[in-house]
């Protein structure tokens, strides 16, 4: 008896431990098991619709969709980056590829030259805004989409690559044959001096070796006597972080953390300390950011506002805090995967969207202003988290008028800046030039019978509330009382065109000067009517108020 007991308990106690074991084995492999077990659904499922699906299907097409769906339950910041678009994003990287060095766009059936890139090979071989390609190497790119004839238009450097052209005001087609270079997209898009001692520069991406070329223009910049700095990023939607890093280290001391990484690996827990030695960690400097100032940008103007090193002018930024690292995948693909958030030195988040987080609908939400968390910046100023970097000066950003966005957008302003360069060939001074009121009389005769409608904010909100009346079912009720407010608040062109004739004006004196100065010229231009550059000039001419404004004691 005693002995059968003893067997059943050991039967037990190895019951019990098989149990156990099994138990454990099922938490360590139920998601491998899971994985597993739905890769083996999908291909199945593949498998079955490319033999009894009604028609042919694409199965690359097919796949990449998936992959694409899939990814999307994500961030939109983890992508898959099949091998035809890894030169592609090796360009958004690097900032080089071969080829001619020129903006193109859809024009009807066939593509147009918007811009070519100053000192491009495009732009030394005469092609300018407005060209229209018939040709490339002899083969019509009629209904040929945008992307493939970029493709076409790239190659190795010192390839030839013969074009034919439709331009304004020449009926036969034009033959330009351009040698391809390798194309350098500068991310310093403009430099100089505003006055007398401030120096300006528009950073506009975070590709290799952009710390190089701000070294280089700050250097310049110095010799020619600026004693104060102004850092536009922007609308800089971001790029290497390393170059961000390198570009903070320019003004802060070597050894300071700059950024930090955090992820749910432990290889990817980093602190990045600038390693160089700073250019000047002393100039007065501004840097100025707006919501389309993104990641890089975000952590140089974390860095400078958490050591108190410069003043942050212009709207919150957009609050991109997730760092991707590029995996390799089989038959040369790729895949950006986001590993971990960045947090500025005192410690603030950046990231602004949860996207772990989803609402019922699968929208993600912006973290509310009750829910930020307050951080001190090396002087004890209150700065507070949940995304993108608050400015110390905060300014309205500029609107643009439904009238003129629909002129802008429809091409409008594009086509008579040709029209206008065809008839007017002589050179414009990019600070001084502006259309007459004569000049945009004669715009408005180039608009007659085209097609430019729209609807006002006011328009669209009577829409919306007409719908909603109707369906609560009390738009009967007030039918008429509608049709009044409808024709009261309907908008009227040729007045409009009168109202926001500055705006109009402005828009076509900057596509105009683009003609001849290409970006550069652009940004000279605008800069004297800038208002967030006016406001950093105040604040750099005022030492005072850009010193209390740091220490966080107002000027009494």
């Amino acid at each position: 008896m005693g002995k059968l007991f003893k067997n059943v308990r050991l039967y037990i106690a190895v019951a019990v431990i098989v149990l156990l074991s099994a138990v454990f084995y099922g938490f360590t492999t139920s998601r491998e098991f899971l994985f597993s077990k739905n890769l083996d659904i999908f291909f199945s499922l593949v498998r079955e619709l490319s033999v009894f699906y009604v028609d042919e299907i694409d199965p690359e097409q097919l796949i990449n969709n998936g992959i694409k769906g899939m990814l999307s339950e994500l961030d939109p910041y983890t992508t898959y980056i099949p091998e035809s678009e890894r030169e592609s994003f090796n360009t958004m990287t690097t900032g080089r590829y071969g080829g001619i060095g020129s903006l193109i766009r859809q024009s009807g059936e066939f593509v147009i030259v918007t811009e070519p890139y100053e000192d491009s090979p495009a732009a030394r071989f005469g092609l300018i805004p407005g060209d229209l390609l018939l040709e490339i190497d002899g083969k019509s790119i009629r209904g040929v989409s945008v992307s493939d004839v970029s493709d076409m238009l790239r190659g190795l450097p010192n390839s030839p690559v013969r074009l034919k052209i439709k331009r304004i005001g020449i009926e036969e087609p034009l033959e330009k044959n351009i040698v391809r270079e390798e194309i350098r997209i500068n991310p310093v898009s403009y430099w100089g001096m505003i006055g007398d001692n401030t120096g300006y520069i528009r950073l506009s991406g975070f590709t290799e070796d952009a710390h190089k070329e701000v070294k280089h223009v700050l250097t310049i910049l110095k010799a020619r006597g600026a004693k104060s700095l102004i850092l536009d990023v922007r609308g800089n939607p971001g790029g290497l972080m390393f170059e961000a890093v390198n570009i903070s280290n320019m003004f802060l001391n070597r050894g300071l953390e700059i950024v930090s990484t955090r992820g749910r690996i432990k290889q990817y827990d980093n602190s990045y300390k600038g390693r160089n030695a700073p250019f000047d960690t002393e100039i007065p400097m501004v840097v100025l950011v707006n919501r389309g100032s993104a990641s890089a940008a975000e952590i140089i103007a974390g860095a400078i506002q958490d050591y108190d090193r410069g003043v942050i002018i212009g709207q919150r930024t957009f609050g991109k805090g997730l760092i991707q690292t590029t995996r390799p995948l089989s038959y040369n693909a790729q895949m950006k995967v986001t590993t971990a958030k960045y947090y500025t030195p005192s410690g603030r988040c950046i990231q602004a969207v949860d996207y772990s987080t989803r609402n019922e609908d699968g929208s993600v939400a912006f973290i509310p202003d009750s829910l930020m968390k307050p951080f001190s910046t090396k002087n004890g100023r209150t700065v507070y988290d949940g995304g993108g970097i608050e400015p110390d000066i905060r300014t309205e950003p500029e609107t643009m008028s439904r009238i003129s966005a629909s002129l802008y957008l429809k091409n409008f302003i594009f086509d008579y800046a040709n029209l206008y360069v065809h008839k007017n060939p002589a050179k414009v001074h990019p600070e001084e030039f502006s259309l007459t009121m004569v000049e945009f009389s004669d715009f408005l005769k180039f608009l007659e019978g085209k097609d430019f409608d729209y609807e006002t904010e006011s328009e669209e909100n009577l829409k919306r509330l007409i719908e909603t009346a109707r369906n609560e079912r009390y738009y009967d009720l007030a039918k008429e009382e509608f049709a009044a407010l409808k024709l009261k608040l309907a908008h009227d062109k040729d007045k409009d065109l009168q109202v926001f004739s500055d705006e109009i004006i402005r828009l076509l004196n900057d596509e105009i000067i683009g003609r001849f100065y290409y970006q550069s010229g652009r940004v000279r231009h605008s800069l004297g009517r800038d208002r967030d550059v006016a406001r950093a000039l105040e604040v750099l001419q005022n030492p005072v108020l850009y010193s209390s404004i740091l220490s966080g004691r107002p000027v009494k």
